[in-house]
């Protein structure tokens, strides 16, 4: 499953540099996440880096966008081929 900002978002620009896939870009209002480029950070961490670091917790699961472990990790793979 892919992540996604939330309107709680305050541009404080600290998720970007922490995505290993730059699946995040600063949209017109906030930051947003481009979900085929997000795997979660399956195969580079073992927790969302975003995650971690956004001070809001403005970054959940996309309920739109359900992905399985191994579907991250294939997608991982094709990311990084």
């Amino acid at each position: 499953m892919a992540l996604m900002i939330t309107d709680d978002c305050i541009n404080c620009d600290v998720c970007e540099p922490e995505c290993p896939n730059e699946a995040i870009f600063e949209g017109e209002e906030i930051y947003e996440i481009e979900s085929s480029k997000c795997t979660e950070c399956v195969g580079h961490y073992d927790e969302p880096q975003c995650q971690l670091v956004c001070p809001v917790d403005c970054i959940p699961l996309d309920p739109n966008k359900a992905e399985t472990q191994e579907e991250l990790q294939a997608k991982y793979e094709k990311l990084t081929a």
